[in-house]
């Protein structure tokens, strides 16, 4: 695929990204495309290798390794070196429901599984996807697309995140007619409250979901199901249903003066800027602020490190990241080859800024909290930390991380976000209908399968799986909704 000598005569090229001090000054995206001309060079560097690990999938070490949705990535990484962009745009569109949101939040497992990648520069797969996907709407091959005709079969999907869209947006296209209950004001889930707007732009999810109005799929938004709408209703109603809700229950710091003012879950710190941001561009001061504070992120990963670029972005006097674990290699190590994902060190957007900002990488490793200390007025003012060391559990074998005793140290903090991952679904939603919480917080479902143990309702996406990647939430829900499809018809023809 490609220019079957591209990757030789052509160097990787990534889209620009705006200078930190620059784009720090609001909340738009920050990269600019490159010219056609270029871009269907990136797309010539395809090698046409005997193996495309790129759209593979597989796990490999406990990681996945290509893309979970099997992107059929060099045919259309050929299609854009001839300039076959609408073509490019149908073979995408069969594997990905939302390229729109993948090639800007995906951190792209198929580039790193890229043949190319072996000995030099990845192909530009995240960013030529963008390319096909905008570029589709730009011409008009990206439109609502109806069915012409109904099938009598109606399916409710609980959540609008990744999960719930595909599934929703397969099981319209197949001709059964879907509601999508979402509990906030505003569909989209984890794409819409949880990534910020300088990541995912909110007017790129809009864009979609009224596409899918178009197409047919009705949104009943302020339905928090298992609260103010009864699950026993809505099994009433409907012939399926599929549970999306993500998995939304944060992990907690247990220290002293946990209780203490100005600390807040890192999801919760997001989604009130997002929402001050859409509803008044933050005028309405509903937002958590962090101006002129000192604030300390606790945990590392995307969220914490979009925490890090939002508090800059709102004028904070200094960031501090904490992280338990030991900072990763700069390059692959021997027992980490290609094509597993690469376990080396990504100094990501928000880190960028702090440096260019405060002149120093936020992040400090192997430490965490041992304490929060409370001024008079009961609001947190500093945070005592301690250094870990990585030791082996001699029962287990499993590396666990301990105090150092005696490397306390005082960090000054007016906010503290939890940025420590989650613990798995709100189990309510589950409740409603019956369905069973696993040990790991999860809906469960029959092995294999994406079934409850309750008649006629399914899960999927981190609801089933917990925490995880965009597109595998995709992945679930386009899985789920065959299985859907196919107990309602017998057979399905959904890909």
């Amino acid at each position: 695929m490609g220019k079957s000598t591209g990757f030789l005569e052509y160097d990787r090229e990534n889209n620009a990204a705006a200078e930190p001090k620059a784009r720090i000054k609001h909340y738009q995206e920050f990269h600019l495309p490159l010219n056609e001309k270029e871009r269907k060079r990136q797309g010539a560097r395809c090698m046409d290798c005997g193996v495309p690990f790129c759209q593979s999938g597989m796990m490999m070490k406990g990681m996945v390794s290509g893309c979970p949705l099997n992107n059929l990535v060099p045919e259309w990484n050929d299609l854009i070196y001839t300039g076959n962009w609408q073509q490019a745009f149908n073979r995408l569109k069969k594997t990905n429901s939302f390229p729109e949101f993948t090639s800007r939040v995906c951190p792209a497992p198929c580039e790193a599984a890229c043949t190319c990648g072996l000995n030099g520069d990845a192909v530009t797969v995240k960013e030529n996807e963008y390319a096909i996907i905008e570029k589709a709407y730009a011409m008009g091959f990206a439109k609502a697309t109806p069915p012409k005709i109904r099938t009598g079969k109606k399916v409710a999907v609980i959540g609008s995140g990744p999960a719930g869209l595909a599934a929703a947006d397969q099981l319209n296209k197949r001709g059964h007619t879907v509601t999508v209950y979402e509990r906030s004001d505003r569909p989209g889930g984890l794409l819409m409250y949880g990534i910020p707007n300088m990541k995912l732009e909110k007017w790129v999810i809009e864009r979609k979901i009224e596409m899918m109005k178009e197409e047919g799929v009705t949104f009943v938004l302020n339905a928090d199901v298992g609260r103010n709408y009864k699950g026993n209703k809505i099994l009433q109603k409907f012939d399926r249903v599929i549970l999306a809700c993500g998995a939304s229950n944060p992990r907690d710091i247990s220290a002293p003066g946990r209780d203490g003012l100005g600390i807040y879950f890192a999801v919760d710190y997001l989604k009130s800027v997002t929402k001050s941001l859409l509803d008044s561009n933050l005028e309405d001061g509903a937002a958590i602020s962090a101006k002129d504070k000192h604030v300390v992120v606790i945990g590392g990963g995307d969220t914490g490190n979009d925490c890090v670029g939002t508090a800059i972005r709102q004028g904070c006097a200094s960031v501090t990241q904490l992280e338990m674990m030991p900072k990763l290699p700069d390059m692959r190590t021997e027992d980490n080859t290609w094509p597993e994902w690469a376990r080396v060190c990504k100094t990501d957007y928000g880190q960028e800024e702090a440096i260019a900002v405060f002149g120093h990488d936020p992040r400090i490793y192997q430490t965490t909290v041992k304490e929060f200390v409370k001024d008079a007025e009961g609001k947190v003012c500093k945070i005592i930390t301690v250094k870990l060391s990585q030791e082996t559990d001699a029962e287990t074998g499993r590396k666990v991380m301990k105090a150092v005793e005696g490397s306390e140290k005082e960090i000054a903090a007016d906010l503290v976000l939890i940025a420590a991952g989650f613990l798995g679904a709100q189990g309510y939603a589950a409740e409603a209908f019956g369905v069973e919480i696993s040990e790991r917080g999860n809906a469960a479902t029959e092995k294999g399968s994406y079934q409850t143990g309750t008649e006629r309702v399914f899960a999927a996406g981190d609801m089933r799986r917990g925490q995880s990647l965009v597109v595998w939430a995709i992945r679930e829900g386009r899985e789920a909704a065959k299985e859907v499809d196919k107990s309602l018809m017998g057979y399905t023809n959904l890909a």
